[in-house]
């Protein structure tokens, strides 16, 4: 039987947190069910987000089972799933290659179908990728690259150094944010880097999340949500130290940080003046999310009033959602919407197509569906790359209509 753990403790420092925010019941948002376990339910836990300001923790309250999260369902996020992806994370590798010139191994964690750091296999540089998901190794294997099937945690660090020795670069993209214990997995990091090794790791940018209420990058398996504030606390607690950061363009607002080994005698004033922005933004204050949470309802009624006013008008409306992402998960199930409403849900991955999206249980296909209706309305639920999504569909079908989130 499936279940979830109530932490009532910072996971940087273990000090007490305080519930700030609650998204009600949800599945995992990256899980997407075959037809053939359509007669099964999916495991579904409470989605509440908690606070300890002094370190500057945001996360989760539940945490459920990292290695069924991945391995329940096949997990079907792909890191190359398209052109947008897979510029991002050549420019990534460039970037890396030309700031630290990597000599030795490099290693990715949360290595995907291995995309990434086969940028740097190219370069005739030892590579291994560690990821949660075996469907995913198995897509990298395939390709040529070396990859371990785990949870990263400090053992499964000792395991690595003991048979590959220590890596020039560590990376870890948009993982980071889904261990259960992050500072043991930082402590992994720490043990696998040389002296003089650089770690690299980027996700999504509370700050950016909050700013633009796009607060539909919390599900269960995001477990942290970063802030230069935590960031700093957290490689600090683990023996490490923050030397730099970037925000980029990339799920709407990415944090990128950099680190190495040993403990700062001073904070950088890049990353002081960043916590002091971000203290004042009220990212840190409990009352301000209780505002936060009246405003998040109070969207999504409207929202939702407005969608029922168009289908009152429009009984027999094709409304069809664009991008099978977790996020589209999270928002679907906080405003209640299932087969019931959407034909359907549109997506590139072909691992995702032919699938329904959890709870919602709402089918998946490709873009091509949206020539079979006349005047079909299409809702981007993958808003970080609204654009070019909208230009695709025109070609296809120039009738289509666009519902906003």
């Amino acid at each position: 039987m499936t279940h979830s753990l109530l932490i009532n403790k910072c996971l940087i420092s273990g000090a007490p947190v305080f519930k700030v925010l609650d998204f009600g019941q949800h599945p995992y948002a990256d899980t997407f069910v075959n037809e053939n376990q359509l007669n099964l339910s999916e495991p579904i836990f409470p989605l509440q987000v908690y606070l300890n300001p002094e370190t500057g923790s945001v996360q989760l309250a539940y945490l459920s089972n990292a290695e069924e999260r991945y391995n329940l369902y096949s997990y079907s996020y792909t890191s190359s799933n398209s052109n947008f992806s897979r510029n991002h994370w050549d420019k990534y590798a460039s970037t890396l290659i030309e700031r630290f010139n990597p000599k030795g191994l490099v290693i990715e964690i949360g290595s995907n179908d291995g995309y990434l750091i086969s940028k740097f296999r190219e370069k005739s540089l030892p590579t291994l990728g560690i990821d949660s998901s075996g469907t995913m190794c198995e897509l990298a294997r395939a390709s040529g690259q070396p990859s371990m099937h785990a949870v990263f945690t400090q053992s499964i660090a000792k395991e690595i150094k003991d048979k590959d020795g220590l890596a020039c670069l560590v990376m870890a993209n948009n993982v980071f944010n889904h261990a259960n214990n992050p500072v043991d997995f930082a402590r992994g990091v720490r043990d696998l880097l040389s002296d003089d090794g650089v770690f690299v790791f980027e996700l999504p940018y509370w700050a950016d999340s909050v700013s633009s209420g796009h607060l539909d990058q919390v599900y269960h398996e995001h477990i942290s949500y970063f802030t230069v504030k935590s960031s700093w606390y957290l490689l600090a607690s683990a023996g490490m130290q923050m030397i730099d950061f970037d925000i980029v363009n990339y799920h709407g607002g990415s944090l990128r940080v950099f680190a190495k080994k040993g403990i700062a005698t001073a904070i950088p004033a890049k990353i002081e003046s960043a916590i002091e922005e971000e203290t004042k933004s009220g990212l840190f204050s409990i009352e301000f999310y209780k505002g936060l949470q009246r405003a998040l309802i109070e969207r999504r009624n409207q929202w939702l009033l407005q969608f029922y006013s168009l289908l009152a008008k429009e009984p027999d409306a094709v409304i069809i959602g664009v991008g099978a992402a977790a996020k589209a998960n999270t928002w679907l199930n906080w405003h209640g919407l299932t087969g019931m409403h959407l034909k359907c849900i549109t997506d590139s991955s072909e691992f995702k197509q032919g699938k329904y999206t959890p709870l919602s249980r709402i089918p998946i296909f490709g873009d091509e569906v949206f020539a079979d209706y006349e005047k079909p309305y299409a809702l981007i639920l993958s808003w970080n790359i609204s654009e070019p999504l909208k230009e695709a569909l025109k070609k296809i079908n120039p009738n289509v209509r666009f519902l906003s989130q």
